[in-house]
């Protein structure tokens, strides 16, 4: 419409200039909120992307390189190549918020034309030029790299993994008195536990998350109500008020967005209840009873471990402790059989010994008993006695069993 009228295609319905001005300056209020809107929603992604610019760490480059780089490979001086991609893209989205400024500030009558034309240039431009020179610069060309790049290798700490094959949703959908703290932190405090949740399933960044879904849930409700008191039309300005509403509301399909991601990538099972799709049922769970499905996406994470896109069986602090335990007995049994056979000579070879007495140095020879180990019990209690020369026996080592000791690492923190 606004192109209509600018054009002149509509002077026949709006046949003064007055009424034909009127009509411009709404239609601009109204895409000046969509812009606006849409700028507030890359914005926490831009940032991020900038902050791990400034990082640069081997995950950091990993993530940029798969965003900005063609076929996700090395490119000479990338670092320099994707800082002009994303700050072009920064400069897009202040150049909006500018041009926000100049529209709610000024009405059509006192607006400063020159700011206006400057801020639209630099909105349109900035996003060409990041396009064409991520397209067709460096950063998009063909390039084979040669270089064993060390940042792409992935160790496994725990070898002992188990892979599951038919992965499950931890209780249903209305489960949540399972697990009550979940449950409440799910519906009270959504876009925290939610973005945390992302991130620990290998989807992105926590803080990205949980912005985002703020700005989803809150911005258009402030944006398009300032923009409707600027239209000064009733009718529109009610319109642009509900519309907010109705797009605050429709922010929880962010979470479904998701939800649908975390089932495919995971290989989680299917609900088609609603109209046979399983899409269509993921949003609208998390529209009508986004608490219960967010607590049911938690208690999923909180049963597993995710590793290369796939769901493992988490071992419980019981386990890891015996497995801890168990490597760490076979690392005492090889250096206890690791003696050389020049330490065992060493150890039961005689040994002389310089006594004074009365000013008279006396030299005896004496000789080491052998002193074997036994395993006895001893009131109940296992333990490992040495038998001395003189026939006595000495207790040298309780014996405890692992449980005990695995139980007692579980209580307390490793």
């Amino acid at each position: 419409m606004l192109g209509l009228l600018m054009l002149g295609l509509l002077n026949q319905s709006f046949p003064t200039k007055a009424s034909r001005k009127r009509w411009i300056e709404i239609n601009n209020q109204i895409l000046n909120a969509l812009f606006t809107l849409m700028s507030t929603y890359q914005h926490p992604v831009l940032f991020h992307h900038m902050f791990m610019l400034c990082r640069w760490r081997s995950e950091d480059i990993i993530e940029l390189r798969k965003i900005y780089c063609k076929n996700d490979t090395h490119r000479p001086n990338e670092w320099a190549h994707m800082v002009v991609v994303v700050i072009l893209l920064h400069i897009t989205c202040l150049a909006q918020y500018a041009l926000c400024g100049v529209y709610w500030c000024f009405n059509r009558f006192k607006r400063p034309e020159f700011l206006e034309y400057l801020f639209i240039a630099l909105g349109v431009a900035a996003p060409l030029c990041a396009g064409v020179y991520a397209i067709y610069g460096p950063l998009g060309r063909e390039y084979e790299s040669n270089v064993n790049d060390e940042c792409k290798t992935r160790m496994n700490a725990n070898g002992r993994r188990t892979l599951v094959n038919d992965p499950q949703w931890i209780g249903g959908l209305f489960d949540f008195f399972g697990d009550f703290p979940v449950a409440y932190l799910s519906c009270c405090c959504t876009c925290c536990v939610f973005g945390w949740n992302m991130e620990r399933l290998g989807f992105g960044n926590m803080y990205v998350h949980a912005v985002t879904f703020l700005l989803l849930c809150f911005a258009p409700f402030w944006i398009f109500n300032v923009s409707a008191i600027k239209v000064h039309d009733y009718v529109i300005g009610d319109v642009l008020g509900i519309s907010g509403i109705v797009l605050c509301v429709f922010g929880l399909l962010y979470g479904g967005f998701w939800r649908i991601q975390l089932r495919k990538r995971l290989g989680l099972p299917e609900n088609r209840l609603c109209c046979g799709s399983a899409s269509f049922t993921d949003y609208l769970q998390w529209l009508f009873c986004w608490g219960c499905a967010l607590a049911q996406e938690v208690r999923t994470g909180n049963f597993y471990d995710v590793e290369d896109d796939s769901l493992c069986r988490r071992l419980s602090r019981k386990h890891e402790c015996r497995s801890l335990m168990d490597g760490l007995g076979s690392d005492i049994g090889s250096n206890t059989l690791s003696l050389t056979t020049e330490e065992e000579k060493e150890q039961s070879a005689p040994m002389s010994v310089a006594t004074k007495e009365d000013g008279v140095e006396d030299v005896s020879l004496v000789v080491p008993p052998v002193q074997p180990l036994m395993k006895v019990e001893d009131e109940g209690e296992v333990c490992i006695m040495l038998t001395a020369r003189d026939g006595m026996d000495q207790r040298v080592l309780p014996l405890v069993k692992v449980d005990i000791i695995v139980d007692n690492l579980h209580r307390a923190p490793l």
